[in-house]
């Protein structure tokens, strides 16, 4: 667990202290800059593919800054972010749809073992902190992008896996699939896009329970760490009785 910064500190050297020891809300703000940018820019042209997987490329950065101090070796993580940005980058300038489709299987399995190494941290901690509700958020970002990209490989192995009620014969843009992925994995189940073959819909289901699964083991551990920190400060009042009552009543040996 991460210890903050003392507040003495002036204000300049604590902004860089908590940026530091927080790489987790970096991460989940860059990444929720990325779904805006990635909405602003439409239907971009190779310039444009580039400069997103640039932007990518220091997602992934951050996201192997985040979990440089989780459990699990960190050496897979950066081997794993290397290999899918330059796969990324390869793949955006040359246009070889080979290469896209390695760099996606590449990206699924690092933010995969990101998410499973902030889940790590999560669960070793063993109070709620800020650290924590950061990665929260960050380990949510991370299962939705995974699955993105799960489902940008299924829809080049098998084509026409998902419609949309836009234009529905054509492929699935990256910005609906992420918008699915989020949908799913936070149970609304708002989206237009929808998974039409057997497989597909496999793993949008599999996507459903992780994310059912998820939240519930949030909940219930964020309430049992709330409940157990009150019980080993206020003892007295976990069980029922109060301090006061306590401390006042006389000892039955003092009276013999």
């Amino acid at each position: 667990m991460r210890t903050p910064p003392p507040r003495s500190a002036a204000p300049h050297v604590f902004l860089h202290r908590e940026i530091v020891r927080h790489p987790s809300a970096i991460l989940l703000m860059t990444q929720l800059l990325g779904v805006v940018l990635y909405a602003l820019a439409g239907s971009q042209g190779p310039g444009w593919r580039v400069t997103f997987e640039v932007f990518g490329a220091c997602v992934l950065a951050l996201a192997i800054w985040a979990v440089r101090d989780q459990p699990g070796p960190t050496w897979i993580a950066v081997i794993l972010g290397v290999a899918a940005s330059g796969l990324s980058i390869a793949g955006a300038v040359t246009g070889s749809s080979t290469l896209e489709l390695v760099a996606d299987v590449v990206h699924v399995a690092f933010y995969l073992f990101a998410a499973a190494s902030m889940l790590g941290y999560m669960l070793s901690d063993a109070d709620v902190t800020r650290d924590e509700l950061w990665a929260v958020g960050a380990t949510f970002t991370l299962l939705a992008w995974a699955f993105a990209y799960v489902f940008s490989v299924l829809q080049q192995v098998v084509p026409n896996s998902f419609i949309a009620a836009v234009d529905p014969d054509a492929p699935r843009s990256w910005l609906e699939l992420l918008f699915l992925s989020f949908t799913n994995l936070s149970s609304t189940g708002l989206s237009d896009v929808v998974p039409v073959k057997p497989l597909a819909r496999a793993v949008v289901m599999i996507e459903q329970l992780a994310g059912l699964a998820y939240v519930a083991l949030f909940v219930s551990r964020v309430v049992g760490l709330t409940i157990n920190r009150r019980r080993m400060t206020s003892p007295e009042e976990s069980e029922g009785v109060e301090p006061r009552a306590a401390a006042a009543a006389p000892d039955p040996r003092r009276s013999r």
